[in-house]
């Protein structure tokens, strides 16, 4: 069994509790995912299984969009509601008008602090292991880009739209709206709507992998592993190139530069390649050996 699984997160999983489950389901110990989702945020997590995984580190680098509730009036040690209040604020006076007249400075590429709960590691320590130590330490302002930035309000407050690149933080985000509004702010839900090529739309529950797996069904809910690199053009390549590609050796071709699917007669997935200087050169494998 090969290829990609689209998986809606349910709150109060890890990602890493979503692939523990999977490789119980399926009956697989080579699954992984695609990017982390915290245990509050629900939503697109691609778990890529078998000969697939080569491909998790492009998942990884794709940019993501998500919606994010914005609770307006307080501060947490995590910048979301899961952690320990701070600050709080009156925030009754804040109007759509006020939040939406900032987002343009949130817009673009941007510079962000990471939140001391973060993974991210400083002098070899990840930060979340500090803090949990009640250790604050100093961290440098990563760069990032907000390629989509709105704001809608519904019964229930205001929800941000966001698409942005990898090693961007939603609930810091949130946090900074927070301060330049001088109420504080902490993110309150967050749901991951796309990741690279994958929508709410291809994603399904572990409950609905679960039932296929009891009728034998669960084949059809996976993803050739190929369809993460669908905004690739494909080429297919004659048989002696065949032969190259498979070799690791790079191969002559008469094709623009830039990242192909690259495919053989057959339409047998062969490789993600990139066209240099009129050779195509192996970036990823994804042939059976």
């Amino acid at each position: 069994m090969n290829g990609i699984l689209i998986i809606d997160k349910p709150s109060d999983w890890t990602s890493h509790d979503v692939v523990a489950k999977l490789r119980g389901l399926l009956r697989i110990r080579r699954i992984g995912h695609g990017g982390t989702l915290d245990p509050m945020a629900t939503g697109v997590l691609p778990v890529f299984i078998g000969r697939a995984t080569r491909a998790v580190m492009f998942c990884e680098d794709y940019d993501k969009s998500y919606t994010a509730r914005l609770a307006l009036g307080i501060e947490t040690d995590t910048q979301d509601t899961t952690g320990n209040i701070l600050t709080e604020r009156d925030a009754a006076h804040i109007a759509f008008s006020d939040i939406e007249a900032l987002l343009p400075r949130f817009s673009g590429e941007i510079l962000q602090i990471p939140p001391m709960y973060s993974a991210i590691k400083i002098g070899g320590k990840k930060l979340y292991e500090l803090a949990r130590r009640g250790i604050e330490t100093e961290r440098p302002a990563r760069p990032v880009t907000i390629h989509a930035l709105s704001l809608r309000q519904d019964d229930s407050g205001f929800i941000l739209d966001v698409t942005c690149s990898k090693g961007t933080y939603i609930r810091t985000l949130c946090h900074d709206i927070g301060q330049a509004l001088g109420c504080g702010a902490a993110m309150s839900a967050l749901r991951r709507t796309r990741v690279g090529p994958f929508t709410l739309g291809d994603a399904v529950s572990l409950h609905t992998v679960e039932n296929a797996v009891k009728s034998g069904d669960v084949e059809g809910l996976i993803r050739p592993v190929d369809t993460l690199f669908s905004a690739y053009p494909a080429i297919t390549v004659n048989e002696a190139q065949k032969k190259r590609c498979l070799a690791g050796a790079a191969f002559p071709i008469k094709a623009e530069e830039g990242l192909y699917r690259v495919y053989d007669a057959g339409q047998g997935f062969l490789m993600l390649g990139r066209v240099e200087n009129g050779a195509m050169k192996t970036v990823r494998s994804f042939f059976e050996a």
